[in-house]
């Protein structure tokens, strides 16, 4: 699709699991062989890492078969996948094995059921026939069920479940793969499941509550059911009458709902996702993938967009209930609006009554919450949109070592934090919104439970410099109350020291910070920033001409108010008697009111989002001037481009400014329906110019608006033209999901080279 593809690159694999010992080098090799790839694979003290080098088809060939025809006894539980540049290896080989680096106890995410373990739960013959807790080594929860270190059963939920002998002669034969698999259990001696109305009254237990939850799922029922990191509140993803039903329960107007596929087949009936895309959908985590819909479900699970949020069973309990249906089930976090995900039993009985028709128990606890993590291919590489499950609690490893043990707090929106000391940094799972008492009570739960899982004592505490975060509110008094010093950091100076660190860069980049809104050092709200940066300082070289937000929150939520304040500073005062879709938006009243505001400047502070500009050519474009969920205005645009098209609007650099008022009244003028893809194509060259102005060799991408695939896309293609190497996200999110990131790389030392 894009002209870089073309061109050879590098694709680097780490895999965790069981692939030593088991032929999985000389697999690889033979692979690597038959594809004409050139690189190496090697065992390391954590695993395999694979380099192979070659043109983009062959390496999405690659991935795919890495899983789908690895060697019978080599499982893996965790991947880890980027895209660099070449380096020119000559031929394939294995190399000899690494001792160095440290053979650490990490705590190992949850991972999913393996192809041995849902043989034996599809097969009659066997005593784990339809067992919905089927785990072995090599699969099963870890992070969700233990409680305190070292991994041993004692440690974890699954200790007041005493094994049967049977289960017990697995757990100590070494030639078994259930040797010393902590969580092991049959339906002889393991949790069971219990079924329930949602008046709380028990109607079945065992097999016959998964009988009659597939039932129910199949008459058009809604069910809340409990996973491995909290409860899903599913039902049929091709009703619509009972998706709107779940939509009015919830009070969830249009945000699009995940959808769970039986398997991979089922999910090439409904979408049309790429090669890398499978291997996402393919891989041990098992994330959410977003890919291209081509209909056949409900309208109403992913209102208005092309793309749906597609995954895979994870676990034997949806292995079961998947195949039994005929169709794919809504799959979203059971919860209350705006509150953490629901994980407790008695909590669920409560809460989930008022959303669910029954409620599908077990009594093994989870320990702690982990909603499912979230994964977008954008500008050829995987995104994470949300880093939770499968990848939580896996460290980043910095560039460089930090002096101090370092708590980060990360933002207050779509909120991880992070522990860090050495080189290591342990990203929590995904948090949430951080904006009430409940959310904030989470937060604060989750910040203790992973200090005391690690025996982490911080330091230094790093947040947003943001005064009205409740995270920041936190950290201050966190900091006050252990007397240890607080370590503010400029939101978007964070972002892309969150980039230069999972990429391991050392050297100064020009940083490309674009997202919705974030607190700047001059107390505006920023958010369409250029930045030179290094660790340890940076500096605002470019950003967009600031304009008003009418209303202040609620120009968020509103585009068609950030609309017309553009419209006011391009056209003046005759825009409110204009034809335009905008303007028609607003009554009379309305329309007197805002102009007022934006001539005295009342509530209306300053912006420079970039976000806030593409929510802006939504409402001038007549597709949304009132969104009821992060992004979505974004989004409809981001569905509408055309690679096709490549021009783009005229625009203004000057003294550090980008004044956009040029495109705006190219946009108002363009009747050829190419306003969207000229507008992103607009983007990409301001980005191209302002590089060419600083001069920097490496150009980091971060925020939420670099989610955006063709922006992203058109970005990267543009400036590796003019021999820039571009950086962006491929471990952590680029929205404020992965800020705790950064902050922790602000109190690294910086690197001996100058601005």
């Amino acid at each position: 699709m894009y002209a870089q593809y073309a061109q050879p690159i590098r694709l680097r694999v780490h895999l965790n699991g069981t692939v030593q010992g088991v032929g999985f080098r000389p697999f690889v090799f033979k692979l690597a062989k038959s594809l004409n790839l050139k690189g190496f694979v090697i065992n390391d003290s954590s695993g395999v890492t694979i380099e192979v080098e070659g043109d983009r088809s062959s390496l999405d060939e690659f991935l795919i078969r890495l899983h789908t025809e690895k060697p019978a006894l080599a499982h893996i539980y965790s991947q880890e996948v980027e895209y660099l540049e070449p380096v020119g290896y000559e031929d394939f080989e294995i190399r000899e094995s690494q001792e160095e680096g440290k053979k650490e106890v990490l705590i190992l995410p949850d991972i999913a059921t393996c192809d041995q373990c849902l043989e034996e739960v599809f097969d009659r013959n066997n005593r784990r026939f339809m067992y919905p807790f089927t785990n072995c080594t090599n699969c099963g929860p870890r992070f969700t069920i233990i409680e305190r270190l070292p991994y041993d059963r004692p440690n974890t939920s699954m200790r007041v479940f005493s094994m049967c002998p049977d289960c017990l002669r697995e757990y100590e034969d070494p030639n078994d793969r259930r040797f010393h698999a902590q969580p092991n259990a049959c339906p002889h001696c393991g949790p069971y499941v219990s079924l329930y109305d949602c008046s709380g009254r028990l109607l079945a237990t065992h097999q016959e509550a998964l009988e009659l939850t597939v039932k129910a799922l199949m008459d058009g029922r809604i069910v809340a059911v409990k996973g491995i990191g909290g409860f899903h509140l599913m039902c049929s993803a091709v009703n619509e009458e009972t998706v709107r039903t779940l939509r009015e329960r919830k009070r969830r107007q249009e945000k699009p709902f995940a959808v769970m596929f039986r398997d991979i087949h089922q999910v090439l009936l409904y979408a049309e996702p790429d090669p890398l895309e499978i291997a996402l959908l393919l891989s041990p985590q098992r994330p959410i993938v977003l890919v291209k819909g081509k209909g056949g479900l409900a309208p109403s699970v992913a209102p208005g967009l092309k793309k749906i949020g597609a995954f895979l069973p994870y676990s034997p309990l949806h292995h079961i209930l998947l195949s039994s249906l005929n169709v794919p089930v809504i799959a979203t976090s059971g919860n209350m609006s705006d509150e953490p995900i629901v994980k407790d039993n008695h909590e669920a009985l409560c809460k989930l009554s008022h959303f669910a028709d029954l409620i599908l128990l077990h009594n093994r606890d989870i320990v702690r919450r982990c909603d499912d993590s979230v994964i977008k291919v954008v500008g050829g590489v995987p995104l994470p949109i949300r880093r939770s499950r499968g990848y939580a609690p896996l460290p980043i490893t910095l560039p460089k070592r930090l002096n101090k043990k370092v708590l980060a707090v990360g933002g207050m929106l779509k909120n991880t934090f992070a522990l860090a000391w050495d080189d290591k940094v342990i990203m929590s799972q995904h948090v949430g919104d951080v904006e009430n008492y409940e959310t904030l009570k989470n937060f604060e739960d989750m910040v203790k439970d992973l200090m005391r899982l690690y025996e982490f004592v911080p330091e230094v505490v790093v947040c947003d410099l943001h005064p009205r975060y409740e995270t920041t509110r936190w950290a201050h008094e966190f900091s006050t109350t252990n007397g240890i010093p607080l370590v503010k950091v400029q939101h978007h100076y964070a972002h892309i020291l969150s980039c230069m660190a999972e990429n391991g860069i050392t050297e100064p980049v020009l940083g490309i910070a674009w997202d919705g809104t974030g607190y700047g050092d001059d107390n505006t709200l920023w958010g369409g920033e250029f930045l030179l940066c290094r660790y340890g300082s940076y500096k605002r070289v470019f950003h967009f001409r600031q304009f008003r937000l009418l209303g202040g929150e609620k120009a968020v939520k509103e585009p068609a108010r950030v609309a017309l304040a553009i419209l006011l500073d391009v056209l003046g005062e005759e825009v409110l008697n204009r034809d335009l879709p905008t303007v028609r938006y607003f009554d009379s009243k309305s329309l007197e009111k805002l102009y007022i505001m934006y001539k005295r400047g009342i509530n209306s502070p300053f912006s420079s989002s970039a976000g806030r500009l593409l929510d802006a050519v939504s409402s001038l474009l007549n597709l949304r001037h009132r969104v009821s969920y992060e992004g979505q205005a974004a989004m409809m645009l981001e569905d509408m481009y055309d690679p096709l098209v490549k021009d783009h609007y005229p625009y203004i650099l000057e003294n550090g400014l980008i004044d956009w008022r040029p495109i705006f009244l190219a946009l108002l003028e363009d009747r050829s329906g190419k306003g969207p893809s000229r507008f992103i194509n607009t983007l990409a060259h301001i980005c191209k110019d302002v590089a060419q102005t600083v001069g920097l060799e490496r150009v980091c991408l971060s925020g939420g608006v670099m989610q955006n695939d063709p922006l992203v896309s058109r970005i990267k293609e543009l400036l590796t033209e003019e021999g820039f190497k571009v950086f962006t996200h491929q471990k952590v999110p680029a929205g404020d999901g992965g800020l705790c990131l950064g902050q922790v790389a602000s109190l690294l030392e910086p690197f001996p080279i100058q601005l």
